[in-house]
């Protein structure tokens, strides 16, 4: 397996580059460099801050098998599990930068960021969202109105770069819970959603 460093803006323009759910850096960057594709290692990008912050890392979801020559057969069966897995992981922690969380103004600023790398992985299924709701509330909405309507003292704020609306009016353990539901009805795994609540 291959690593190499990357500056903070380079990662972010591969990462905004993603196509599908699940598709790997080296896809990616052979893609945008008209490359075809050929029987290569994995890749694995890492951000040049690893000692101020945690690594965040680009890598192949399943490793190749090695044989002769696969038949069609077995490549298609492969491509549908890897695509399979990556649908049920999900990749948000490959899209988060802990760097650029860290930076966001306040409680608020980090979970509509947090929320906002969920839609940028999901965005096929970020609708689920909506039912999310509370006893007396409903917390997502894809209008400022619809939240307004729903009661009093919401605080509406748009999640950046998308059509969602989310109530932002709840104390930090709200919107720990909030993230956590979020996490699950896009296909997280228990434990999965914990760490995407603990960034907040």
């Amino acid at each position: 397996m291959k690593k190499i460093d990357i500056d903070d803006e380079l990662y972010q323009y591969i990462a905004s580059n993603t196509q599908s759910i699940g598709e790997s850096a080296s896809t990616i960057l052979r893609r945008l460099l008209n490359l075809s594709d050929g029987a290569n290692a994995p890749v694995e990008t890492t951000t040049k801050t690893e000692q101020e912050t945690p690594v965040v890392e680009v890598q192949e979801q399943a490793e190749k098998e090695t044989s002769p020559e696969p038949s069609d057969e077995n490549v298609e069966e492969a491509a549908q599990t890897v695509t399979a897995s990556t649908q049920v992981k999900g990749n948000v922690f490959n899209v988060l930068n802990k760097e650029e969380l860290a930076m966001q103004k306040g409680v608020v600023g980090r979970f509509l960021f947090i929320l906002a790398a969920l839609y940028r992985t999901h965005k096929k299924d970020f609708a689920n969202v909506l039912e999310i709701k509370g006893r007396d509330r409903v917390y997502f909405a894809t209008s400022k109105e619809a939240l307004l309507e729903s009661g009093s003292s919401m605080n509406p704020k748009n999640i950046t770069d998308t059509e969602y609306w989310v109530m932002t009016n709840s104390n930090t353990t709200r919107k720990k819970m909030m993230l956590h539901e979020v996490a699950l009805c896009l296909g997280y795994s228990a434990d999965e959603a914990e760490k995407i609540r603990d960034y907040l």
